[in-house]
């Protein structure tokens, strides 16, 4: 049943709109419940554009507001009345000092991460056999924990995708922790994996090889690369199906790699190496030089940053060895002494 309002007359809304010359005729404008609405609406918005008036100008003087969180107050900067006071405070109720103590009394979670295949999201039962007061479990609950374990890692996976995913991101954490990369590294490494994966590149490889050819590819895009030697040696792949997976991602996913920069090759050897930062300007100076005189173009990178730090540490005075740079660089001794005139040469400098 529809609902009509009865007029002063007698009469309702539904016949004022059946006869609208009656209305007109009597020079009245027939007001409906659309043109109350519509009322309505106009005066909160005008309210509320009052109330945002006063909350950002004060009353007194016009001048600006600024809010004190600390006392929970808001003042005028000009002429410093308190304009409102005892303000809720939406911050957490605690205070912490260092990192340390923020991580211990926080209450919420970590962000959202590419790194795992639930991006973090997951609830994940810790494997301490001990309760909220640190006391150790009875063997009873201790394998009935076992067994929410295993079942909750069941139900993190729900297809082969997942479990793929999960597989081969716990692949790249593993070859980045022992190469020493950073995160910002393994998040982009993740993110390429999960682009082959989406792209459906992985059929007829192995899942190792596109995780080895993803994170040196994120290496070499951050601007943190490793050689291939050092990836082979962590991986589960070889070299030739690391090159070769490599190439195929790059290509399939348009991923824009840059050539490596051998001055980025030169902070992790002459660190290793235990030089000095004068070794390490040297090193940088011969390679510009190098690069100038058009002699790096199809020399790999790794073999010219060694030279480069074996010519700067010559000419710091400082004591290393061909073998020395050779296991740290892992190139061989010969590609270092053949490099080495190289870069004397274009720099100017006579060996000695």
């Amino acid at each position: 049943m529809t609902e009509t309002d009865t007029y002063s007359d007698g009469g309702t809304e539904r016949e004022r709109l059946a006869d609208p010359g009656d209305a007109s005729a009597n020079g009245e404008r027939t007001r409906t419940k659309a043109d109350a609405t519509e009322e309505e609406s106009a005066d909160v918005e005008e309210r509320t554009e009052g109330q945002r008036e006063r909350t950002t100008k004060c009353p007194e003087c016009g001048g600006r507001l600024a809010t004190d969180t600390e006392h929970g107050e808001t003042v005028c900067s000009d002429c410093g009345l308190v304009v409102e006071e005892d303000s809720v405070d939406r911050g957490p109720e605690w205070r912490a000092f260092n990192s340390g103590e923020r991580d211990n009394k926080s209450r919420v979670g970590a962000p959202t991460t590419n790194m795992m295949h639930d991006k973090g999201l997951s609830t994940n039962i810790g494997w301490q056999d001990k309760d909220a007061y640190g006391k150790s479990l009875s063997g009873r609950q201790r394998r009935r924990m076992q067994r929410l374990r295993t079942w909750n890692e069941r139900f993190r996976t729900r297809d082969s995708k997942e479990r793929n995913l999960k597989q081969a991101l716990g692949e790249i954490d593993r070859m980045a922790s022992a190469l020493g990369l950073p995160d910002n590294v393994r998040e982009t490494a993740s993110v390429i994996y999960r682009r082959a994966l989406s792209e459906n590149l992985l059929p007829g490889r192995s899942i190792e090889g596109v995780a080895t050819a993803a994170l040196y590819a994120a290496a070499r895009q951050v601007g943190n690369p490793r050689s291939l030697d050092e990836f082979t040696a962590v991986s589960r792949v070889e070299k030739m199906e690391l090159t070769r997976t490599y190439r195929y991602v790059v290509r399939e996913l348009g991923l824009r790699v840059q050539p490596a920069d051998p001055t980025s090759y030169v902070p992790r050897f002459v660190s290793r190496l235990d030089l000095s930062d004068e070794t390490e300007r040297r090193a940088r100076e011969l390679l510009d030089d190098a690069a100038n005189a058009g002699i790096t173009s199809g020399k790999s990178p790794v073999g010219l940053a060694a030279a480069a730090v074996y010519a700067a540490a010559l000419l710091s005075n400082e004591k290393v060895t061909q073998s020395q740079v050779s296991d740290v660089a892992d190139v061989s001794e010969v590609t270092i002494r053949n490099r080495y005139k190289e870069l004397l040469e274009a720099s100017g400098t006579v060996s000695a």
